[in-house]
């Protein structure tokens, strides 16, 4: 269960807090205090919730396309909470922090940068790139690789979710057959399945100067994030072979259990 706080901003007061109560409940979170003030922003509604973390990206969603929110931000109550100064403060952005899923060596992700991202991935979904590389150009180098590759695997599993859990627990070979092949197709339409291996011809993260070596980071978190979801694979692992980024014909991902 995660506890959030959302900054909500808005025009009108009137059912303000009615309508956006409703869709809190409708993605199975509950409202636990909520405060509303004006500014020369407008009407701001501060609320805290509790929920299911697997519902949050949904929710983001719901209220970030809501008619009457001109805006809103997010943050996990506990880190809130130890990032508060001494005094009080002037307002300032903040971003929502979920526990970090850290590489096995290098630098860590960015989780609280990924959160802020989610939920216009969700809404812009399967055009995710244009977003996507003006994210990675934002992240600092050293963070760049980790933080896109968890950007992935947060939507890959929001994919599975939305598209292909109710289907049959199938074995790693048929999961990359018929879900992260067709899944991939939705964002890249030349994408192939060769043997065992998926190939892509045109992956957007090549040759635009942000990494060296392997570059396709967001994609192999995407395929990561698609076949972890299910649960009954354990956690395939996803690695980039080849890619165009240094000099290959395509960019090539291979699986293994």
């Amino acid at each position: 269960m995660a506890d959030i706080e959302f900054r909500v901003v808005s025009d009108r007061r009137e059912g303000l807090l009615l309508e956006l109560g409703r869709l809190i409940v409708a993605s199975g979170f509950t409202l636990q205090r909520q405060r509303m003030t004006r500014s020369d922003e407008g009407v701001v509604l501060t609320m805290v919730v509790r929920g299911p973390e697997q519902n949050l990206l949904a929710l983001e969603d719901r209220l970030g396309s809501h008619p009457i929110v001109q805006s809103f931000e997010a943050t996990s109550v506990d880190a809130a909470a130890a990032a508060a100064p001494p005094a009080p403060e002037p307002a300032r952005p903040r971003t929502l922090l979920s526990e970090a899923r850290p590489e096995p060596s290098g630098a860590a992700p960015d989780p609280g940068r990924v959160e802020a991202l989610l939920g216009a991935l969700a809404r812009e979904y399967p055009d995710v790139f244009n977003r996507m590389l003006a994210f990675e150009h934002e992240v600092s180098s050293a963070h760049r690789e980790a933080t896109s590759r968890y950007a992935g695997t947060r939507l890959g599993a929001w994919i599975y979710k939305r598209d292909y859990t109710l289907g049959a627990r199938l074995n790693l070979a048929d999961s990359i057959r018929h879900i992260a092949l067709p899944a991939m197709r939705q964002l890249l339409r030349g994408t192939e399945l060769d043997g065992e291996t998926l190939r892509i011809k045109d992956s957007p993260f090549t040759g635009v100067g942000l990494h060296r070596g392997t570059s396709c980071h967001f994609l192999r978190g995407c395929l990561e994030g698609l076949l972890n979801e299910p649960g009954h694979l354990g956690r395939p692992r996803v690695v980039e072979t080849f890619c165009r980024n240094t000099g290959a014909d395509a960019c090539i991902f291979t699986f293994a259990a």
